[in-house]
């Protein structure tokens, strides 16, 4: 069975509107399963350079999916491993949610494979 590696990642800068109120950090760190394909994510890293907690979201099809936390200029790395399939024309996006007018710099990896 082939497979190929997908990534949804880089260094974004941000500014928080809530933590009750996620954003999509960069259009760019969207994917859509293509049609015929299945994908399992794999892992999630990510760092803040912020002194506050603020974290991630994992929106599937508009959808709060997964919820990384990352604290005050910590990093953290969640293996996933296969949680839950794909679907094909699924589409998922990184979010951030950080106080109210904090601002700073997420460094975000998403890796997922797709079969």
């Amino acid at each position: 069975m082939h497979s190929t590696p997908r990534f949804l990642q880089g260094v974004r800068a941000f500014e928080g509107q809530g933590l009750e109120k996620p954003f999509l950090l960069d259009p760019a760190l969207a994917y859509v399963v293509p049609l015929g394909s299945t994908a399992q994510p794999l892992y999630f890293r990510g760092g803040n350079s912020t002194g506050e907690l603020v974290y991630v979201v994992l929106m599937r099809d508009g959808q709060p999916m997964r919820y990384f936390p990352i604290g005050a200029r910590e990093s953290t790395h969640v293996a996933l491993r296969v949680v839950e399939d794909l679907l094909s024309d699924t589409r998922v996006e990184l979010h951030a949610a950080a106080p109210e007018g904090l601002s700073g710099t997420l460094v975000v990896d998403f890796g997922m494979v797709e079969i």
